[in-house]
């Protein structure tokens, strides 16, 4: 359910908790299949998402109940992708997600062979009959540096259970460029976030936009650089946004 405290001003469900809903999603799939978090934090491997893009017609408004499904349609050694569906009650659709993930070691934080887990089980669960109708999840390019639009320091709340920056909270922090005028008038129609390196409480993230269409921009987010060292880029996110 759409909790009212999960809603913006607009009484409509906020795109980064149902983010954190479609990642829920990917987890409980994942482990009632045996090749989720449950097995891998015991063989010292995780899940990292490496690219996401939800499009949406609407989105759910507060108390609306929503279903999220969730199907993997391809894999490959180092990255598999996974797609999403959100749908009302009455079975019409709000929309759609596609995500790109990939399997490291926790210790080296390098990515390892997906197809070596469990003699390949992934592959056996991959369902290529179901579509998803919304493009392919984009690479996120930006044409130049952007204009300086903000900056936050990474902090408690920030953090997840793997000891870096949550997933959604980038998506986050990226929305709050915009300010409640613009929402008033515009909502977003579609996110396309690609994720480059990790950030950890304590980092000052800074954010650069650039306008790549109409209502259409592009969002760089570097992580400052420390001891002298150049600062690091962090994730991209592109973002489409509709009058209303």
């Amino acid at each position: 359910m759409a909790e009212p405290f999960h809603c913006d001003f607009t009484n409509h469900l906020l795109m980064e908790h149902l983010c954190n809903q479609l990642l829920n999603a990917a987890d409980y799939h994942s482990n009632d299949r045996g090749y989720g978090m449950n097995y891998l934090n015991g063989v010292h491997k995780t899940w990292v998402l490496s690219r996401l893009s939800i499009e949406m017609g609407r989105m759910p408004a507060a108390y609306d109940r929503y279903k999220v499904e969730t199907w993997v349609d391809n894999v490959v050694k180092f990255f598999t992708s996974r797609n999403f569906a959100v749908t009302a009650e009455d079975g019409s659709v709000y929309g759609y997600g596609r995500s790109i993930w990939a399997m490291i070691d926790k210790e080296t934080r390098e990515p390892t062979d997906i197809l070596a887990v469990k003699d390949g089980l992934l592959e056996r669960y991959m369902d290529t009959e179901h579509p998803c109708p919304i493009a392919q999840v984009s690479r996120v390019k930006m044409n130049g540096t952007g204009e300086t639009a903000g900056a936050s320091v990474m902090k408690y709340s920030d953090i997840d259970v793997n000891g870096h920056v949550n997933s959604a909270k980038y998506i986050e922090h990226v929305l709050d460029l915009w300010d409640l005028d613009w929402y008033g008038s515009h909502r977003l129609q579609r996110l396309d976030i690609a994720y480059v390196a990790e950030s950890h409480s304590g980092d000052t993230l800074r954010f650069y936009r650039e306008a790549s269409g109409d209502d259409v921009f592009n969002v760089r987010v570097m992580k400052s650089g420390t001891d002298g060292e150049e600062p690091v880029e962090v994730c991209r996110c592109k973002v489409k946004f509709v009058k209303e």
